[in-house]
């Protein structure tokens, strides 16, 4: 029986129908209208659980377009969005990519909530203006990452080490040192090492101690911490940057929120109050700015320009060569799905002849065992 009874709307569902009030009641106020779409398209979004920092992004690309031609999106054509990208909006063609697929998506909202309303009130029929002819395509705008060989970094860092008490600053020939080796050996990207503080280094997890970082989200979901791995070595290797070498920077070593790996610089409140606090993290162009000058000083191959996210490939990639599966280094790197950590793993070297000799002979030895075990 039905009581009459409607269900209130929430919050969102009040804002939009008054300003579609309002908008009516200005019939020719395409602006308000497309403002009220532009809301709508970014509370779905929101439903459907993309991070906060996603969904800023998803209009802006919307809204540059339309801002330059003066236009509402319905009216735009797809020679109007070539020529933007083409000229004054000229990027990269991985940003460009992005904004063209931003734009994309905000049509297909439009087309399947708004066709039939903007159709009645403006005659437009609502088509994306990025068609067949001009949609981008991923083509590896980033080319294949070919990292040094295992004896090329041994020797690269042997020589980096080195150098560390004839730097003019030691302590921070140091600190490069050590976040450079702690990249290799945990595959951490760069954003994640800068961000740790010291409170995040547990070093009784596990065999050898782990440490937090915040992951890299994956399809919208903004960042994932998860727990990134010291091995035997880089246990060691932070053991001896925090006992010998982290006191020697001006903030508070015994905060747990202080960063791992401190910039030079403090806050400009420090200096006035003349007491220890927590310093300011390192910035990851500082730290690449600092790897590659490393890279070419100390190492030698036909590959000489490093950068953190070349270490993050050697390391999965020589990890595998060692004998680490490949779930092993997916753990390792912190991927989502195996398919992405595949791709790192490009340049390794295999020899699926070996592997089979070797299958085939762990084959026989079980139809041995198996038929020791019957007798």
């Amino acid at each position: 029986m039905d009581s009459g009874l409607r269900p209130e709307p929430g919050l969102a569902g009040v804002v939009t129908l008054q300003r579609r009030k309002a908008a009516e009641l200005r019939e020719g106020d395409e602006e308000s209208f497309f403002l009220d779409t532009l809301a709508e398209y970014q509370w779905a979004r929101d439903s459907s659980g993309l991070a906060a920092s996603t969904l800023d992004r998803l209009t802006k690309p919307v809204l540059e377009v339309c801002e330059h031609y003066g236009l509402a999106p319905w009216r735009l054509s797809p020679r109007q969005v070539d020529k933007y990208f083409a000229g004054v909006g000229k990027r990269g063609r991985g940003t460009v990519r992005q904004k063209m697929n931003r734009i994309d998506s905000y049509f297909a909202f439009l087309e399947q909530r708004y066709a039939g309303e903007i159709a009645r009130r403006y005659g437009v029929a609502v088509e994306s203006p990025v068609d067949p002819f001009n949609r981008p395509r991923h083509r590896g705008d980033f080319g294949l990452r070919v990292p040094p060989s295992q004896r090329a970094v041994r020797e690269f860092f042997a020589r980096w080490r080195g150098s560390l008490d004839q730097a003019r600053k030691p302590l921070i020939a140091r600190r490069d040192y050590v976040m450079g080796k702690l990249t290799y050996i945990s595959a951490v990207r760069a954003a994640e090492l800068c961000a740790v503080n010291i409170g995040d280094l547990h070093w009784e997890s596990g065999q050898w101690g782990r440490f937090l970082v915040n992951g890299k989200g994956a399809r919208g979901s903004g960042p994932r911490p998860r727990q990134a791995y010291m091995f035997e070595e880089g246990r060691a290797l932070l053991w001896w940057w925090i006992e010998d070498c982290r006191g020697g920077f001006a903030d508070d070593p015994d905060d747990p929120y202080a960063p791992l790996f401190p910039s030079e610089r403090l806050p400009g409140s420090v200096w006035a109050l003349n007491v220890p606090t927590s310093g300011i993290a390192v910035t990851p162009s500082t730290f690449r700015r600092a790897l590659k000058i490393a890279g070419q000083r100390f190492l030698t191959g036909p590959v000489r320009h490093l950068y953190p996210h070349l270490l993050r490939h050697a390391a999965a990639t020589h990890n595998y060569e060692r004998g680490m599966s490949l779930w092993e280094v997916q753990k390792m790197l912190g991927h989502d799905r195996p398919t992405t950590t595949v791709s790192y793993l490009a340049t390794a070297h295999a020899d699926p002849e070996q592997a089979s000799l070797a299958a085939a002979g762990r084959a026989v030895q079980r139809l041995t065992m198996d038929k020791g075990n019957l007798r």
